[in-house]
Parts: C-alpha cells; sequence; structure tokens
C-alpha cells in the first residue's frame, strides 16, 4: 500500500469535512450540503478500495492465501 498516496488523500478529505463544517455554519442550502457530503462519502469510499487493493496486493506478493479475509473486507467496504 502507498501510504504517502493514502495519507495526502485523508488529509483532503479531512478538509472536505472541515470545509462542510464552514458551509453549515455560512448557511449554505441544504443541496449544497449534502452534495459536498456526499463527495466526502466517495472519496472515503475510494480511500478504502486503495487500502485494500494495497493490502490484496501484498498478501499476493508474500504468497500468502488470505483469500477468505480479502472477501470478508471486500463485504465490509461494500457496506459502508
Amino acid at each position: 500500500m502507498d501510504q504517502h498516496a493514502v495519507s495526502n488523500r485523508l488529509k483532503r478529505i479531512e478538509g472536505q469535512i472541515r470545509g462542510i463544517q464552514r458551509m453549515l455554519d455560512e448557511g449554505k442550502s441544504c443541496s449544497d450540503v449534502l452534495d459536498q457530503i456526499s463527495a466526502a462519502r466517495t472519496a472515503l469510499h475510494n480511500t478504502g478500495v486503495l487500502i485494500l487493493a494495497g493490502h490484496a496486493s501484498d498478501c499476493l506478493l508474500r504468497g500468502e492465501d488470505r483469500i477468505e479475509e480479502l472477501i470478508r473486507l471486500m463485504k465490509k467496504l461494500a457496506r459502508s
């Protein structure tokens, strides 16, 4: 997993969340706030996909057969 890429994504998401808080404080429209919440959720989901892909790749490179664990993690990510 590329920890630098994940860290950068999380910092951007943190900024998005702060931006949503500012929008609420400024009384922005419900629609605009919900659009930003949706964007933040998508960004979090995509970060989870990146982390899972890195984990799966690491398992394959080490020759570990952890299919059940990977399937469980994929299902957990799909529910979020």
